[in-house]
């Protein structure tokens, strides 16, 4: 079977690539062809998440035996069959190629061609620029920082009005007589 999967970026709208693949090919050999549709090199730890309709996280194929010692099953794209956890049109899956910054591709299997298989995979649509692969460091940290304007916790917090103290039930904080405590342990 040949799978044709579509990659989308949230950060670049006019960006778009097509991949077809066979269904035996190991989710390494579509790392590689995703890096090459795209120009990236091959020098970050990538991985690819399965994801509900909701394009909530499932199940995590890495790049590297990250040697997990949790009961569920730790999948490593080199040795991981794609068809063997993707089976159905329109599954969803994530393809994190910035770890640091948490960027990632949009994929989803857009189509299954049975009785047909592919050698090699390959890029037959590319359209747009991919986005940078990394982010300098000062786009990192913007990212990561806001201003006070954008700040839950800014001067306004609290509307207008600020709060008012008679407000708060100090009844429900239960803190009782704290002069009668005279080390850290008296509060257990």
């Amino acid at each position: 079977m040949i799978y044709k999967f579509r990659l989308l970026s949230d950060e670049v709208d006019n960006f778009r690539r097509d991949i077809e693949i066979d269904s035996d090919a190991k989710f390494i050999e579509l790392n590689n062809a995703i890096l090459e549709s795209v120009g990236y090199p091959d020098d970050q730890m990538t991985s690819f998440f399965i994801c509900n309709e909701k394009w909530i996280k499932e199940v995590e194929i890495t790049r590297e035996d990250m040697g997990g010692m949790s009961e569920e099953d730790n999948y490593v794209m080199a040795d991981t069959v794609i068809g063997d956890l993707v089976e159905e049109e329109k599954q969803k899956l994530m393809y994190v190629f910035d770890p640091l910054g948490d960027r990632v591709f949009y994929i989803e299997l857009s189509k299954i061609e049975f009785g047909k298989d592919i050698d090699k995979a390959v890029c037959i649509k590319s359209v747009g620029d991919a986005p940078a692969q990394t982010l300098n460091i000062n786009e990192l940290l913007s990212k990561t920082t806001t201003s006070a304007d954008d700040d839950d916790f800014s001067e306004d917090f609290y509307g207008e009005d600020g709060y008012n103290e008679e407000d708060i039930d100090q009844d429900g904080y239960n803190i009782g007589d704290l002069s009668e405590i005279s080390s850290i342990d008296d509060l257990y």
